[in-house]
């Protein structure tokens, strides 16, 4: 039966339902001669299992030439009364969206264009040869000329959680100073203390004047914490309180929790547009370009590798030792690195090491103190756990955020190191050890990560103000976007260690891979690029919906 059906777009969709031969449900959603499919298959490999977040099943618009869009959610996808808009016609229903501001702002006339093209969408890759598909595509980000939320309507609250990083309080004053200067809104509050500041923490009251100077200053002004996420009080907290914008800043274990509020407040159906902003200093996050605070770590970082070079080339056979960030994934590490040219070896959780034998760790240090009379080593903190697993009574232990709790690897290789020479007696060393993970974390951003967390925060507000929800922002190849929160969520982004930049890391510091043939075939393998198949689904599926988008678009319209 056809009918009409909500989107997150200003254009009438008409819908239909075709039966399958394995009585699975297809439906197809036209647009402008675009197919929007949604079944029970479709992009569900990619979501992981959380609880209760699984209920919304990916919104996947396909277009010719293997175009794909995957949509956010919009808030007239759940709530019936939410109009749509046709083509050249008024709102269904008068009232429930209004004119965006911005037209009437002053400090927007000289811009050509008001407005992002309802149609407009970034892809995901741009490297493409002639006859590749055109892949996989987000929503572009910016401000749409219909606001779903009336200016005194908005009641805003922004919450930060996880671990601190440079850029936070940037991001905090850009939201309130978004919502004021460019919507009007006037009541945005700050939630106390993370998560569980929505039903144990008073709340801040946030105003342009109260946060003006805050992006000089490192942590965050609302505090903030791991754990604490209990769904149930935080969207009661959010429907007492009256408020129907939620702005969540922090890493994957916090986009994963508002995954997970978002779908309760789906469920109840409430007028609450849920926006996140990825916060990883480690940028371990996937799909976006980078994470904000990582180019202010990579610059901070460059200090303490800066001092353990003096320390070590001031005295015969020095060794300077650095510790920094990255759990899970190197890349601070391998910036820093690069940017620096004073350190002879990268370890980072990637890239497995050995210390004993021929082509080991202690004998490329020997080999370099040899040659240059002193070295610098810089470690992940994540890097060579598995070496210490026996000796590591935390290894199953983890913290309030899922996080392995991590034995202190710094210490841990530079004893190594010291006990290696102090057996072989071959030379004697001395050993300087730098750990500036905590000094790094706490300064402010720099200017490059102030620009980029205004970008964030602005993108996340105008596209809350347009209905969109359950979405995290970011620049997806220099375009900010919307990117569905299980995209950010499914995985960990990880330097890839037979790519042409940890080649350049390798060619810099003249250390050897540590890899063995075999491992560098394994490594390709897991690396080998995706089937040409829409993600998620099987080809019996993928011939069903060519069929579907070729053949029935005339008998639905």
């Amino acid at each position: 039966m056809d009918s009409i059906s909500s989107c997150s777009s200003v254009s009438a969709i008409k819908s239909r339902t075709f039966g399958t031969s394995d009585s699975k449900a297809l439906t197809l959603n036209l647009r402008n001669g675009v197919a929007a499919f949604s079944n029970s298959k479709v992009g569900s490999s990619r979501v992981p299992p959380m609880g209760t977040s699984g209920n919304t099943q990916p919104k996947i618009v396909t277009g010719e030439n293997g175009y794909v869009l995957e949509d956010v959610p919009h808030l007239i996808d759940y709530i019936p009364d939410l109009p749509v808009i046709f083509p050249g016609k008024k709102a269904t229903a008068i009232g429930l969206t209004y004119p965006n501001p911005l037209q009437d702002n002053p400090a927007y006339s000289v811009v050509k264009q008001y407005f992002v093209n309802a149609d407009d969408t970034v892809a995901q890759k741009i490297v493409v040869h002639k006859s590749s598909p055109r892949g996989t595509h987000f929503r572009r980000a910016g401000p749409r000329q219909k606001a779903y939320f009336e200016s005194d309507e908005v009641h805003a609250c922004i919450v930060t959680c996880g671990g601190l990083c440079p850029g936070l309080n940037t991001v905090i004053r850009e939201i309130v100073c978004g919502l004021y200067h460019m919507y009007g809104v006037t009541r945005v509050l700050g939630i106390d203390g993370g998560y569980r500041g929505f039903y144990s923490r008073n709340t801040i009251s946030l105003t342009p004047k109260f946060v003006n100077d805050i992006h000089k200053r490192g942590g965050t002004i609302l505090g903030t914490s791991r754990g604490g996420h209990d769904t149930s009080k935080i969207v009661d907290s959010i429907q007492d309180r009256g408020i129907n914008q939620v702005y969540i800043i922090g890493g994957d274990g916090t986009q994963r929790g508002a995954s997970v509020i978002f779908e309760e407040i789906k469920r109840r159906g409430l007028k609450v547009a849920v926006a996140g902003i990825p916060k990883t200093i480690d940028n371990d996050i996937p799909v976006i370009d980078k994470s904000f605070g990582f180019d202010t770590a990579v610059e901070e970082a460059q200090r303490a590798i800066n001092a353990a070079h003096v320390e070590a080339e001031s005295i015969e056979n020095g060794v300077g030792v650095v510790k920094l960030m990255g759990r899970y994934s190197g890349f601070i590490a391998m910036y820093a690195t690069l940017a620096s040219r004073d350190v002879d070896c990268c370890l980072i959780p990637e890239s497995p090491f050995y210390l004993e034998g021929p082509g080991g760790l202690f004998e490329y240090i020997e080999k370099r103190l040899k040659e240059n009379g002193h070295m610098v080593i810089v470690i992940a903190e994540g890097a060579g756990q598995e070496l210490l697993c026996e000796s590591m009574r935390s290894i199953h232990q983890q913290d309030a955020s899922g996080n392995k709790l991590l034995q202190d690897v710094g210490l841990w290789i530079s004893q190594k190191i010291k006990d290696h020479f102090s057996r072989s007696k071959k030379m004697g060393i001395t050993l300087k050890y730098i750990d500036p993970t905590y000094m790094i974390r706490a300064v402010p951003s720099n200017a490059s990560d102030n620009v980029y967390c205004t970008l964030l925060a602005q993108s996340a507000v105008h596209g809350a103000m347009a209905g969109y929800t359950g979405f995290t922002v970011g620049p997806v190849n220099g375009r900010h976007s919307y990117i569905p929160f299980y995209r950010i969520i499914e995985r960990q982004n990880n330097v890839v260690i037979t790519d042409r930049m940890w080649a350049r890391l390798l060619s810099s510091t003249h250390q050897p891979s540590f890899l063995t043939p075999k491992d560098i075939v394994e490594e390709k393998k897991e690396e080998a690029p995706q089937s040409l198949l829409l993600n998620g689904l099987s080809s019996k599926d993928n011939e069903l919906l060519e069929k579907v988008s070729s053949n029935t678009c005339g008998n639905v319209l």
